[in-house]
């Protein structure tokens, strides 16, 4: 199979390189000077340091070339941000090669997921996403990893799966797109909540900081309760947030210490300013702007999101954490789940 991955961040140079061992690859950069330096350096020093390219993943600067490269039976593989998708999706709907996409999040302003993009700009593409609980250096290095892909299209998800399934990288395939975009964009926003937990002064006065583990517990089962609710109102399946698109990505970047959303609130929990602590991340926390989209589409659907809520007032400065916290704890006694007596 030949498989082109546009764009040459972490996540899309570590999905390049394992299916590089497998299939004829090609990685594109946008940035011609960062496509001279992978080549000749063999090494993403900037995204994904200390890790060789392995010698058989083609590079190139040259969208044409690398959107040929695929073919009209080959994969492309878009790993952009999010608010990137937009822009690759139109640039590759002209294409008869299968198209997934790995940004996690909601598009700023029009508050769309991924195939809700890709039903507008590429109608006729066959298209789906892969998504689950990975941090980059971690499938670089080829340590276990299982992810989902998700896609209307049965013939799509099994090529995704053909494409990078491997002794080290377990695919599974849903029919539940929509699920598996929610339970990627929401978890970064519990992933932000549950670092502002961890990061404020222990109220113990011990050695440990942070609001302890059983608040971290109740931050991430209250927030996979909101995830599903958000999901279940755009259409998707129960059963896909126990899944690894779900539960499985949720634990993972709400507790992981790779993870740049869980970053974002460990920094603020110690007082630091948004500005400063995503100039210093220098890379994207996708929760930091899907928290306003989601809760603005949450909110459009009658969906109640305290935490998210929460993270947004935090985010834009009209919450310290300290007072998050306590607006979230003075909430009503009421039942776990909806039907509960």
């Amino acid at each position: 199979m030949k498989i082109t991955v546009l764009g040459a961040g972490a996540w899309g140079t570590a999905l390049a390189a394992r299916a590089a061992a497998r299939h004829d690859t090609c990685l594109w950069a946008r940035d011609a000077a960062q496509a001279a330096r992978l080549g000749t350096e063999r090494c993403n020093e900037r995204y994904l340091p200390g890790f060789a390219l392995p010698g058989a993943l083609r590079l190139s600067p040259d969208f044409d070339a690398a959107l040929a490269h695929a073919g009209s039976e080959g994969l492309l593989v878009i790993a952009t941000p999010t608010a990137g998708l937009r822009e690759m999706l139109a640039r590759c709907a002209s294409s008869s090669a299968g198209i997934v996409w790995l940004s996690k999040g909601f598009e700023a302003g029009s508050g769309a997921l991924g195939h809700e993009i890709a039903r507008e700009v590429a109608p006729g593409a066959r298209v789906g996403v892969l998504s689950g609980p990975s941090f980059a250096i971690e499938v670089a290095r080829g340590q276990p990893t299982a992810l989902v892909a998700a896609s209307a299209d049965p013939s799509l998800r099994q090529q995704a799966a053909a494409a990078f399934h491997s002794d080290a990288l377990r695919i599974y395939t849903s029919g539940d797109p929509i699920g598996v975009e929610v339970g990627g964009a929401v978890k970064n926003v519990i992933a932000i909540a549950t670092g502002i937990a961890d990061g404020m002064p222990s109220a113990a006065g011990g050695p440990d900081t942070g609001l302890g583990l059983n608040a971290r517990a109740a931050l991430v089962t209250r927030g996979l309760a909101e995830i599903t609710r958000l999901g279940l109102a755009l259409g998707a399946r129960a059963d896909t947030f126990m899944g690894l698109s779900g539960l499985g990505d949720l634990v993972l970047t709400a507790t992981g210490g790779l993870s740049r959303n869980r970053q974002v609130g460990l920094q603020l929990a110690r007082g630091h300013r948004l500005a400063e602590v995503l100039q210093e991340l220098g890379h994207v926390a996708e929760g930091v702007y899907s928290a306003p989209t989601a809760l603005a589409r949450a909110q459009a659907l009658g969906v109640e999101m305290p935490l998210t809520e929460a993270v947004v007032a935090v985010l834009h400065g009209r919450l310290s954490p300290a007072q998050a916290v306590a607006q979230l704890m003075r909430r009503d006694a009421r039942p776990e789940a909806p039907s509960g007596d």
